[in-house]
């Protein structure tokens, strides 16, 4: 559905994104931020889906600065690569790199930035620092802990799963007592991953519950 293309960043640097365009006049833009696999069937499947429901959807590639077109699978030695790579390459580039693709599909309308695990962050601190963005959703992202006590610019929605032995219980609550007003939702006897279905942590029904309200979330802020 969607095609690859090229971004450029604030410091010169090309990156790769996958677009997908609805049909018809788009209701907004959705900025589709990757786990550490990359942008991979996954995410490209993500993306595609929420071009379905209107909205012009962009998903960055941002290993490319570590490796070009980088995309694995869920296995032992998949992990081990892509966790290689989140090293290599500075949170301050991969907000860079996503404000490129905030740049590129503002013409839609407002823009939302969605994320998963390392995106889940990278959405989170898109709200906090970047410009252009009228809401965020993060899905089980690991660092939002720590950083906890910025001040969102937009309005922001996240997904924590009760078993995810990566995220403590105990770091969701710190995010809610800094935002109490956001919705944040933990999904009981949901683990880390819980929202790809290509993946064995996943979890069906917290999974649609997830998407149903970040749909609604999006539609209000967004269109």
């Amino acid at each position: 559905m969607g095609k690859d293309i090229t971004l450029k960043s604030k410091d010169g640097f090309e990156l790769g994104a996958y677009v997908a365009e609805p049909q018809g006049k788009p209701r907004g833009a959705i900025v589709v931020i990757q786990e550490i696999f990359g942008v991979n069937h996954h995410i490209r499947s993500v993306t595609d889906r929420y071009a379905q429901l209107g909205y012009l959807a962009i998903a960055p590639a941002l290993f490319d600065r570590g490796e070009k077109n980088f995309q694995s699978g869920y296995d032992g030695s998949a992990m081990d690569k892509a966790r290689g790579l989140t090293q290599k390459i500075s949170l301050d580039d991969r907000l860079a790199d996503t404000q490129a693709a905030i740049d590129h599909v503002k013409s839609a309308g407002k823009v939302a930035v969605l994320g998963y695990c390392m995106g889940g962050s990278i959405a989170f601190l898109s709200a906090t620092r970047l410009n252009g963005v009228s809401a965020a959703v993060g899905y089980y992202g690991g660092q939002i802990a720590q950083f906890h006590t910025e001040k969102p610019k937009a309005p922001i929605m996240l997904h924590f799963g009760e078993k995810d032995q990566s995220i403590p219980l105990s770091d969701v609550e710190k995010i809610k007592g800094a935002h109490p007003d956001a919705p944040i939702f933990v999904y009981n006897g949901a683990g880390h991953g819980f929202h790809c279905d290509e993946r064995g942590s996943f979890n069906a029904e917290a999974a649609q519950v997830a998407a149903c309200r970040t749909q609604e979330f999006l539609a209000k802020h967004i269109g």
